[in-house]
């Protein structure tokens, strides 16, 4: 039998929220502040105490990997994912419990960790090899394998800081699956990546797998999961929920996203690297009298807060089976130009269909904020939404792919009998 490689005994990690005084407003004037800080000198402690709560991401996880399992991490945004993946990577300390761990971990858990920004692609790829602590010989052994698959030969002498979150992941990947680890952790990042980029990354883990090294893989795309997970950790509210095998993860994390509601709080959504800095997704719902019945109306509601003026702003929506096939994209610059300037605030983006074209199904949700092509927030099947056979529904399903749009139809007479 393998060996266990991570050990992993009642873990929990606490987190103090502050909050605000009750009717204390966002924004105060200086006079404001100053009164506030020195009238806080003269109170006693119980209103401090009174304005913090504890939160605990993770309450008595347990579970053991053995060498060469690949283990799918599932659960709903906010079930403690990120934070049990940060604690396995030594970014961050349990609050309680144990952990043990057998070899070297690699671990791509957010665009903008783990490269140093100022320094170029190449001296990040020697930097990271050493971190792992491999010799000099066993970086230049794999460097040119490295450059190849992250296709970033062209910057490989420019400063990280100045990559796109795309090539900025690929050469993250590249480094943390070529480096031999023993163990490797990877989360939602590569959801960055375009679609092709993303199968190269799946038969990259694939490949380590076969070697005998351990993977650690978080997705909201459970056709991703399925494909290269042996095994499931099923994560609810921070805490681990037997399951019999990763279609049973699967199927429980599919029955959670259904339990979501058609108006949606995005804003306590937690995000990745820095989604969510510039413009950030606060909500979204359909509008009154719409609903999700195929042939019906659709109206979608985005509240987005800007945190500063953007240009060329741009929404998109996707639908995807559970089984994580996209169906359907809505982007509101697909036939019109993005908003040209867009002022720091918050604001209501509305887009609409006159008929749904979905299927009746149940889908998972991704919606995303973009400025010229930038990704500036993004969450990745954060709902489940169940689309109905509407009363003008005049064909019914036919079963023939996720979606059926209007067209426009005419008859031409060629030839009389």
């Amino acid at each position: 039998m393998s060996d266990t490689i991570i050990q992993v005994e009642n873990l929990s990690k606490k987190y103090i929220l502050g909050h605000q005084q009750e009717g204390s407003s966002s924004y105060q004037s200086l006079r404001e502040t100053i009164a506030n800080g020195v009238g806080s000198l003269f109170k006693g402690r119980s209103k401090a105490r009174a304005a913090q709560e504890e939160f605990w991401a993770l309450k008595d996880v347990s579970f053991e990997i053995k060498q060469g399992d690949r283990v799918g991490i599932i659960g709903r945004n906010g079930a403690g994912k990120s934070t049990l993946l940060k604690i396995l990577s030594r970014i961050t300390e349990p609050t309680n419990g144990s952990i043990r761990i057998k070899g070297r971990v690699a671990s791509l858990l957010e665009v903008g960790t783990g490269f140093h920004p100022e320094l170029t692609g190449r001296e990040n790829i020697y930097l990271n090899g050493a971190i792992l602590g491999m010799s000099k010989a066993e970086i230049i052994r794999k460097f040119d394998e490295i450059v190849a698959f992250a296709e970033v030969e062209k910057f490989l002498d420019t400063p990280v800081k100045r990559y796109s979150s795309g090539m900025y992941v690929r050469l993250a990947f590249a480094v943390a699956a070529h480096l031999e680890p023993e163990i490797l952790i990877v989360d939602e990042v590569l959801a960055v990546g375009d679609a092709t980029f993303q199968k190269k990354c799946l038969g990259k883990m694939g490949e380590v797998a076969e070697d005998g090294r351990t993977i650690i893989f978080v997705s909201h795309n459970t056709q991703a999961v399925r494909r290269l997970c042996s095994r499931a950790v099923y994560l609810e509210r921070g805490s681990t929920k037997e399951v019999s095998s990763v279609e049973d993860a699967i199927q429980r994390y599919s029955n959670q996203l259904l339990m979501s509601e058609l108006d949606v709080d995005m804003d306590s959504i937690h995000r990745n690297g820095a989604f969510g800095e510039k413009a950030r997704l606060l909500r979204l719902r359909l509008a009154p009298g719409s609903n999700l019945n195929y042939g019906e109306p659709l109206e979608l509601i985005f509240t987005v807060q800007c945190l500063r003026d953007i240009s060329n702003l741009a929404i998109g929506i996707g639908f995807e089976t559970l089984e994580g096939s996209r169906v359907l994209t809505l982007d509101s610059d697909n036939n019109q130009l993005p908003f040209q300037e867009i002022s720091a605030g918050i604001h209501e983006i509305h887009l609409r269909l006159d008929r749904n074209p979905l299927h009746p199904s149940t889908y998972a949700i991704s919606v995303a904020v973009l400025s010229d092509a930038l990704m500036l927030d993004l969450l990745s099947n954060v709902i489940a939404w169940e689309v109905n056979s509407g009363p003008s529904d005049r064909v019914g399903d036919r079963g023939y792919g996720g979606c059926r749009l209007p067209i426009d139809v005419q008859v031409s007479t060629l030839a009389f009998k």
